[in-house]
C-alpha cells in the first residue's frame, strides 16, 4: 500500500519505533509476562527474557505490516495521520521489509531458544492479526474486532506455554479473557473517533450498525466478562486472592458500561462514560493480569496455606 503524501522525508530510528505501536506493546509485554510468572513450573531467566523479547517484536513486527497495509485508510483519519507512512517520513517497502523481518526473527528465535510450540502459536498470532484482522476483517465486517479480538489474546497463553510446554484450561481461560474484553474495550474508543472510520469507510459498529446497538453490545460483553474472569479460580487455577480480586474488577468494569449502554445520543457529559469505560478497561487489564501473578507467587510461597 502506499501513502498518499508524495513528498517523503529520511525516516529515523523513532519512525521505526513508532511503527511498532509501543503503546499497545505495553499491554502485550505484560500479559505475555504475567502469563510466563504465573505458569506452573520453572524457567530459566534468560529463557524466559528472550520470551517475552520474542512476543514483543512480534507485536511490533505485526503492527508494523498492520500500519504498512494501511497506510492510504490511516492518511485520511485525524488521530493516525501523523504515523510515519501516511505523514510520508518512510517509504512503504521500507516498512513493509521491517515487519517482516521482526515477525520472522521473533518466530524463528521463539522456536530454538524457547519452544516450537510457543514460536507456533506466535506465528499465528502474527498472522492472525496481519493477515486475518487487518487485511480480511478490518475492511469488511463490523465483527472484525469480535472475531480479530484473538489477535491480542495469545500472548499470556505464548508465555504460559513457554513455561509449561503444552496447552491446558487456564492458558486457554487466559485468552478468553481478553477476547472478551477486547470488544467493549475497543468499541467504547470506537464511539467517540466513529467519524474517523466512517470518512475513510472501514464498517466499525458505531458506524455500521449505529451508537444504540453498538451500546447494547458492549453491556452484553461486559456481562460475559464476569464470569469469565472469575473462571479461572472457579476451576482451581487460581486461589482466592485473584478470584475476589477479578470478581470486583469485573463487576466494576460492569458498572461502568450500564451507563455507556443507556446513554442516548446528545446527552450533554464533559466525560463521557464511553470514555470513563475505555480508560478504566486498560487499567482493569492491567490489574487483573498482575493479581493473577500476585496470586501465583502467593501460592507458591504458601502465604495462604
Amino acid at each position: 500500500m502506499n501513502a498518499t503524501t508524495a513528498t517523503r522525508m529520511p525516516a529515523d530510528w523513532r519512525d521505526f519505533f513508532a511503527l511498532t505501536k509501543p503503546g499497545v506493546m505495553r499491554l502485550v509485554i505484560f500479559t505475555g509476562l504475567c502469563g510466563l510468572l504465573a505458569a506452573p513450573g520453572h524457567i530459566h531467566p534468560v529463557i524466559g527474557f528472550t520470551a517475552i523479547l520474542c512476543i514483543a517484536l512480534g507485536a511490533g513486527g505485526s503492527a508494523v505490516l498492520n500500519q504498512w497495509w494501511e497506510a492510504e485508510i490511516d492518511a485520511g483519519m485525524k488521530r493516525t495521520a501523523n504515523r510515519p507512512l501516511p505523514a510520508g517520513r518512510m517509504h512503504p517497502v521500507d516498512a513493509r521489509d521491517f515487519g517482516i523481518a521482526l515477525s520472522v526473527a521473533s518466530v524463528a528465535l521463539m522456536g530454538v531458544a524457547v519452544g516450537w510450540l510457543a514460536a507456533s502459536i506466535l506465528a499465528v498470532a502474527i498472522v492472525y492479526y496481519a493477515v486475518v484482522y487487518t487485511m480480511w476483517l478490518k475492511p469488511r465486517t463490523p465483527q472484525n474486532i469480535v472475531i480479530g479480538g484473538g489477535a491480542g489474546a495469545f500472548p499470556p497463553m505464548i508465555g504460559w506455554v513457554a513455561v509449561t510446554g503444552d496447552i491446558t484450561a487456564m492458558p486457554l481461560l487466559l485468552f478468553a479473557i481478553i477476547f472478551f474484553w477486547t470488544p467493549p474495550h475497543f468499541w467504547a474508543l470506537a464511539l467517540f473517533v466513529k467519524s474517523d472510520y466512517a470518512k475513510v469507510g472501514i464498517p466499525m459498529m458505531p458506524v455500521v450498525a449505529g451508537e444504540r446497538a453498538t451500546r447494547r453490545q458492549i453491556l452484553a460483553y461486559s456481562i460475559l466478562l464476569v464470569p469469565i474472569a472469575g473462571a479461572p479460580w472457579f476451576i482451581g487455577g487460581t486461589g482466592a486472592l485473584y478470584g475476589v480480586t477479578a470478581l470486583a474488577l469485573s463487576l466494576a468494569f460492569l458498572a461502568l458500561s450500564v451507563p455507556v449502554a443507556f446513554r442516548e445520543a446528545g446527552e450533554g457529559d464533559a466525560m463521557k462514560p464511553e470514555k470513563r469505560l475505555f480508560a478504566y478497561s486498560i487499567l482493569y487489564l492491567f490489574a487483573l493480569f498482575a493479581a493473577l501473578v500476585v496470586d501465583a507467587l502467593a501460592r507458591q510461597q504458601g502465604w495462604f496455606a
